[in-house]
């Protein structure tokens, strides 16, 4: 996959500093656990899974615990901050690539399963399209997206900055723009006492023209 040019105000910000203070706040034993938890309940209706593709991988937490479910499987991210991505290559039995998601990417092959994860609030309304596409057409059957839900587009201030998160019904955008049909769906609490997120609606969207 060839490297492309971050070209949003949103994706220089995750790729500089604050995207390099992010992968240390991430970076723990009790997320790892809670990551586990995670995708045993959001994939657990989903036919096995021979290759994964995150968009927006980070330093691979979630390639990490999904590894750790299906040791077998392939796994591959792409994410846009060069710290991470050198990271998530030194500890990760996956192949990384360092890449903006808002532009076309080519793989030489489709993956079962594409997903984000806390990635789609982070990216302008006007890129969103872009990400929803390559989405579906990398995805050979499934996609996962977890994120923070809102009925209607909002912007939230993030950590004192503006422009930066944004909420809305990611995956009702994806049926409604493509052959998708919902799985299953979701909600982890932060105040989980055994596996606590961030508070994330989660959906399994799969191609309609597969069942």
């Amino acid at each position: 996959m060839t490297k492309n040019i971050k070209t949003t105000a949103q994706e220089n910000f995750w790729a500089g500093e604050f995207g390099d203070d992010y992968i240390s706040r991430n970076n723990s034993h009790s997320l790892l656990q809670s990551n586990i938890d995670f995708f045993k309940k959001s994939l657990r209706k989903s036919e096995p899974l021979e290759q994964v593709l995150e968009l927006g991988c980070n330093i691979g937490m979630n390639l990490k615990a999904l590894n750790a479910i299906m040791p077998e499987t392939r796994l591959t991210g792409v994410d846009v901050n060069a710290k991470a991505v050198e990271a998530a290559r030194k500890t990760l039995k996956a192949n990384i690539f360092e890449s903006t998601i808002i532009q076309p990417l080519t793989f030489q092959q489709k993956f079962d399963l594409v997903f984000t994860k806390t990635v789609l609030i982070h990216i302008h309304p006007q890129h969103l399209k872009d990400v929803y596409e390559n989405l579906f057409s990398l995805s050979s059957r499934y996609v996962l997206v977890a994120e923070y839900y809102n009925p209607s587009p909002v912007e939230v201030e993030y950590r004192g900055h503006k422009e930066r998160l944004f909420k809305r019904d990611f995956a009702g955008e994806l049926i409604d723009t493509y052959p998708f049909q919902l799985i299953d769906y979701g909600f982890v609490y932060k105040r989980d006492s055994y596996a606590p997120q961030d508070d994330i609606n989660w959906f399994l969207l799969e191609k309609c023209e597969t069942i």
